[in-house]
């Protein structure tokens, strides 16, 4: 007996030394007790220029409680159910861990150990995973735990633990879930509604009120009947507790995101510039970020194209893509990228793709704006030959033709922009010279693709370069990849560069973000002077006879007249592309008509309308996914019927907006204007 009693001392003393040992040795690997990591961040707040609120985003939504709004009655079911030493323990419970280590011991894994302490350790340090319960990890779950319980007291640590349990669909923090599943604050939950949140911590899909009840109804009786166990709760208030059906008082489920249909597409970028500015993951990091957003306009913009309210759409299929830019600030007041489409939050936005061709409305901005900017041309009476054949001077075997394969001879400058002819706006860039052009558009926000070789997939290989002679009629890149090529968000910039005096802004949907330790960072926009006042006057001027004919000098394009809004001063630039000789018949097939039903119409891929006013300049492109079902008959003038509803919205009285005003370094003459150079 003597012996055996002093075997048994020794194993004990051993097993003790043993744990003491293993205890250190995995304890000196656990990482830094980072108080912040403890401390869950709020949901990331979106807000419009005016400061409202107009999304709360993230995996993670949270509504943080406060220690003072955590009810009595949720510490009790918590902790009758989690940790019922919980008050009397040091961040951990010797009891609880023995027999956890011996249930380690035997091969399983550790279940059933861990205090609230160590659970919101678990939580802030580790996963989930069955990779992370292990002995190892429970020991550095322990030893933080341990030195939690130093710096923080009981009421500190179970309210971060109730602000940071994953309460499932999509929700974080039992505060977040009460007012999601309940529409209420735990304040005002039953007993067998706090009972149900206490209990869904440990396995939150399984026990998911809304997917599994069932399961749902079994762990929160358990948590009641641990209530009652522990002399938490009456018998009747048990009794009651437990009759309770468990969908009681629960509420439609909604999303976890909170991001309104028609801000989907603004929101996508602003997200995309606050994860660039922050470094961060903004739509996860409890950030409140202030953007450039109009909430009026965007919420119109979303309504004309999404209704025929305003614009008779002939089909749901026909897409728009827009982006809406306040001139004065740089900032995008309205963006949206498609129509009639299931929204998918984040996803892809064709406002800022830059697949499709923007035609003709790249004239203003690398051909004629270029030429006055330059002094190639001082007057917009300066004539200049429409006459051909003509070949690109890069491409002598490429004929260019006009959109209606007829010359007009000596035309003025004025009627080459305004009526759109492909070969003065050519000769003009040639006039100019491919790299002025190319450095007088990269000021306002182009590159252009030039081919270096291939890769080691045999895949081409491009960097910045030059823009070749095609370039000045059409938007189309050689490259894909997003920073070539031109897009809506990039068109409304240019344009508003003309309608702001020649100063552009590098379009942008932040101006604020407020971080989780409350400080604050503020992005001003990036603004240089990319053109001469009188250039975007002139231009401006020239524009303007596209919308409204200029009294009746030119014969506007037609399309261009249905952007008209009487009264309001406005220019702008249609611009359509166009299909090769191989495509031409495919769209025709694909669109189920022939050549004779077009009725000496086009067709074409994409359909563009760029405009803008002195306060506004509006992109707006229109086509289909497929780019061989063609747009032709009425839906050509939707581009400009959306320009025109939207500024109809934005000048309820067109007629009380002020035009631009004459630089001193310009001077009409008679109809037409010139650039003095002074």
């Amino acid at each position: 007996m003597k012996w055996a009693l002093i075997l048994i001392f020794s194993a004990v003393i051993f097993t003790f030394v043993a744990a003491g040992a293993l205890f250190i040795y995995y304890a000196k690997d656990a990482p830094k007790l980072d108080m912040s990591k403890l401390e869950s961040p709020p949901s990331t707040v979106v807000y419009d220029k005016d400061e409202n609120i107009i999304a709360t985003l993230g995996a993670e939504q949270r509504d943080l409680v406060q220690t003072d709004n955590i009810p009595v009655m949720l510490v009790n079911a918590v902790t009758s159910i989690e940790d019922h030493r919980f008050f009397n323990t040091r961040g951990v419970d010797p009891i609880r861990i023995v027999g956890s280590l011996l249930n380690n011991l035997r091969g399983g894994h550790i279940q059933g150990g861990s205090t609230l302490d160590m659970q919101l350790i678990k939580l802030s340090f580790y996963s989930t995973d069955s990779s992370d319960q292990t002995m190892r990890v429970k020991i550095q779950e322990a030893w933080l735990a341990l030195q939690l319980d130093q710096k923080w007291s009981k009421e500190q640590i179970f309210t971060a633990y109730v602000n940071k349990v994953n309460m499932a669909n999509g929700y974080y923090g039992m505060g977040t879930a009460s007012k999601a599943y309940y529409n209420k604050p735990l304040t005002q939950l039953s007993i067998a509604q706090l009972a149900l949140l206490a209990g869904m911590p440990q396995a939150p899909n399984t026990y998911n009120p809304y997917k599994n009840p069932e399961a749902a109804k079994y762990r929160r009786d358990l948590v009641i009947n641990s209530m009652y166990r522990f002399g938490k709760i009456t018998e009747k208030q048990r009794d009651e507790a437990l009759n309770t059906p468990i969908d009681d008082g629960l509420q439609t489920l909604k999303g976890g995101a909170n991001i309104p249909e028609y801000a989907n597409d603004f929101i996508t970028e602003a997200i995309k510039q606050a994860n660039q500015e922050t470094g961060l993951d903004a739509p996860n990091a409890g950030l409140k970020i202030y953007t450039t957003l109009d909430s009026k306009a965007q919420n119109d913009l979303f309504n004309i194209v999404n209704t025929n309210d305003s614009v008779p759409f002939t089909d749901d299929e026909l897409q728009v893509a827009s982006t809406l830019i306040d001139t004065q600030t740089g900032g995008v007041a309205a963006q949206i990228g498609s129509r009639k489409r299931e929204i998918t939050p984040f996803g892809f936005n064709q406002a800022t793709a830059v697949d499709r061709d923007w035609g003709s409305t790249v004239k203003p901005l690398v051909d004629y704006a270029p030429a006055f900017d330059n002094g190639i041309y001082t007057s917009t009476a300066q004539t200049i030959s429409d006459s051909g054949p003509y070949f690109y001077p890069d491409s002598p075997n490429i004929q260019l033709n006009n959109w209606d394969n007829r010359y007009l001879g000596n035309i003025t400058v004025r009627q080459a922009l305004a009526l759109s002819r492909n070969i003065p706006a050519i000769k003009t860039l040639n006039a100019v010279g491919l790299d002025k052009a190319t450095e007088f558009a990269n000021k306002l926000g182009f590159k252009y693709a030039v081919e270096t070789g291939t890769n080691a997939n045999g895949e081409a290989t491009f960097e910045p370069g030059t823009m070749t002679y095609s370039n000045g009629i059409s938007s189309n890149s050689r490259s894909k990849d997003t920073q070539y090529g031109a897009s809506s968000e990039r068109m409304a910039a240019a344009y508003a560069a003309l309608a702001n005096d020649g100063i552009y802004t590098k379009p942008y949907y932040v101006s604020k973000i407020i971080m989780p330790d409350g400080s604050t960072k503020t992005y001003e926009p990036e603004r240089t002077r990319a053109m001469k006042p009188s250039t975007a006057y002139i231009i401006t001027d020239i524009l303007k006879g596209v919308i409204k004919g200029n009294d009746g000098a030119i014969p506007a394009l037609s399309t261009g007249l249905y952007a008209q809004t009487p009264g309001l001063p406005e220019a702008g630039k249609t611009g359509t592309s166009n299909y090769d000789a191989s495509e031409y018949q495919q769209a025709l097939e694909t669109a189920g008509i022939t050549q004779a039903q077009l009725q000496g119409g086009s067709m074409a891929p994409d359909e563009n309308f760029v405009g803008y006013t002195p306060q506004y300049a509006m992109a707006v492109w229109t086509g289909y996914k497929n780019k061989l079902q063609p747009i032709y008959g009425e839906n050509m003038y939707i581009a400009a019927k959306v320009f025109k509803a939207m500024m109809n919205d934005l000048y309820p009285d067109p007629t009380s907006v002020e035009d631009w005003q004459m630089p001193t370094d310009v001077i009409k003459q008679g109809s037409e204007l010139a650039a003095t150079g002074n």
